[in-house]
């Protein structure tokens, strides 16, 4: 039986809360990834990696990268912030945060302590504001030669099913705009799809409560697919003159639930 019958029989037997306690229980006790089952692909590619690394957004699932390796962490909301936004999320299984960096307003550069032999983004580009200058500002962290690991959901396997495609024009025309913060329009196509109950209410107060609370939650403003997202890298490295090569890849055809690339910065 595949993991996303299992979640389906999960919830229409009412078993999801009982779940999640019983994952939270096999974490502590170090039966089950921190990342989970589904993620065995990104184990293959962490063995590419070696020397010193950051990771943006980890939250409860850090990177499971090589004993050798040494890592910062970076996130919007420090440990204490992120456990008061994300209730759901056991707090003891939030990374502490070294650098506080907001990628929509600030630069990475700025913040952290470059140059990097690796950097690591999963599921964090799909967040942000402007998804081009994040990747623009990874490249910038990271040394020639090293490696720049990043991932985003495919929307086939989760809530932003019913979404459409984010095209690269938008994205292209947002970076030159220098966008720099999420429009509540991209929230609200967010509430649409994924709470058509809240959004068709015609109840403002409560639209308006959840429009806060999936704007202070950085909930998705962007949405690819596999082949959205390799698109979405290929004209981005191809725009900024970036000099990279792809060391690995898995979509969501053989991991049935994101586009997960590695790149390797090339000197110019």
């Amino acid at each position: 039986m595949g993991s996303a019958t299992v979640l389906k029989l999960i919830k229409a037997l009412g078993l999801t809360a009982y779940a999640k306690q019983l994952k939270k229980l096999l974490v502590r006790l170090r039966l089950w990834p921190k990342d989970g089952f589904g993620y065995r692909h990104r184990k293959q590619a962490y063995q590419l990696l070696s020397g010193r690394g950051l990771e943006i957004g980890a939250l409860h699932c850090p990177a499971n990268i090589p004993s050798n390796c040494k890592i910062e962490y970076c996130d919007a909301h420090s440990r204490q912030e992120s456990a008061i936004l994300f209730p759901e999320i056991e707090s003891s299984l939030l990374v502490d945060v070294d650098y506080i960096v907001n990628l929509d307003r600030d630069r990475l550069l700025e913040k952290v302590q470059p140059p990097y032999d690796f950097a690591i983004i999963n599921h964090v580009i799909e967040h942000v504001a402007n998804p081009i200058s994040v990747l623009e500002q990874l490249f910038a962290v990271t040394k020639p030669g090293g490696l720049v690991v990043i991932s985003a959901p495919d929307k086939e396997f989760t809530f932003d099913k019913p979404r459409g495609l984010t095209d690269f024009p938008h994205l292209l025309e947002e970076y030159r705009q220098g966008v720099s913060s999420v429009g509540d329009d991209h929230y609200l196509d967010f509430i649409r799809h994924t709470a058509p109950d809240i959004f068709n209410s015609g109840d403002s107060s409560l639209l308006e409560e959840t429009l806060k609370s999936v704007r202070d939650r950085r909930e998705h403003a962007h949405v690819w697919n596999s082949e959205s997202f390799l698109d979405f890298l290929t004209q981005s490295i191809a725009f900024l003159g970036i000099h990279a090569t792809t060391e690995f890849v898995s979509t969501a055809n053989t991991n049935n639930i994101e586009c997960f690339v590695v790149l390797k910065k090339i000197s110019n």
